[in-house]
């Protein structure tokens, strides 16, 4: 899409048309005196004079009604570039009626408002070789009009073709998620993914004359073919990490009931018996289910 990339940037011009209100009284002018000279020929004037008469008033008011091509209009945020004979004249960007050189080529305006991009969904691996989905949106706007037109030869496909890259390189930067303590990743840093999506668009983009405003995922998932496999694993994490907590709690509690039972001198136990104790407070702690007591009507020893 884009062209020689050695060659410099085209910087754009910005110029200032003139009012079209006044060119089109001036037009009217024209053709009014045209049409008056060529039709209003005096009496007992020659064949010669009046056919010259009347070539110069019918080229006066052609001249009038030509000029007319040089009227345009703009609304607001959007600019038109100027183009004489394959030679970019300048970019003007001031809104309403105005008028230029009819012989600038028409058909070259082109807007400033922002836009919304939604890309295709992609399917890419991530940093760690994993197949996922993903899709973002855009917001974007053209911010150097000549970039724009001459620079690329579509800027809007360039600008498809660029974002699309860009998300592909993203997803292979990342890890889709349970990335390394303190890693950033696809799910968990979105934020900080979509700061680095936009530099990278604004980089790949700039040639091109266009802004970036904003880049965000709106749509991050694995691939279908491993997404039950992912899930399952998903939530054997979650249990292992539950567990984990549980277990912790558990040593704690149990930790500080032998310190309570020990300072107040309510009972002392062995080495044996306190080892039994343990188990099966953590037995009860850690369960599932409730579990049931067994009565000890004897001795601890028994």
């Amino acid at each position: 899409m884009q062209n020689n990339p050695d060659k410099p940037a085209t910087p754009e011009i910005k110029v200032t048309a003139i009012n079209g209100w006044t060119i089109l009284i001036f037009n009217l002018i024209l053709i009014l005196v045209g049409g008056y000279i060529a039709f209003t020929v005096p009496p007992g004037t020659s064949p010669s004079s009046a056919i010259f008469q009347f070539c110069l008033g019918m080229f006066i008011g052609a001249l009038g009604l030509f000029s007319f091509k040089g009227h345009f209009t703009l609304e607001p945020n959007e600019a038109r570039v100027l183009v004489l004979l394959g030679n970019y004249k300048g970019t003007v960007r001031t809104s309403g009626f105005s008028w230029a050189n009819p012989l600038y080529s028409i058909g070259n305006k082109i807007s400033l408002r922002s836009h919304n991009m939604n890309t295709e969904t992609l399917k890419v691996n991530d940093k760690r070789g994993n197949p996922i989905e993903i899709a973002a949106v855009v917001v974007w706007r053209v911010n150097d009009t000549a970039q724009a037109m001459f620079d690329v030869v579509d800027y809007e496909k360039y600008l498809t073709v660029q974002s699309e890259t860009a998300i592909r390189h993203l997803a292979n930067s990342y890890a889709y998620d349970n990335g390394e303590e303190h890693e950033p990743t696809l799910r968990s840093s979105a934020d900080e993914v979509a700061v680095t999506l936009k530099q990278e668009l604004q980089e790949r983009l700039s040639k091109a004359g266009v802004y970036v405003e904003e880049a965000r995922i709106t749509h991050l998932a694995y691939a279908p073919e491993i997404a039950q496999v992912m899930l399952r694993r998903q939530q054997a994490e979650a249990v292992i990490a539950a567990r984990q907590k549980i277990v912790q709690g558990a040593v704690s509690m149990v930790e500080m009931a032998l310190k309570e039972l020990s300072d107040r001198d309510v009972v002392k136990l062995d080495d044996e018996r306190r080892a039994a104790m343990v188990s099966n407070l953590l037995v009860v702690l850690c369960s599932e289910t409730e579990a049931t007591p067994v009565v000890n009507t004897g001795t601890l020893y028994t």
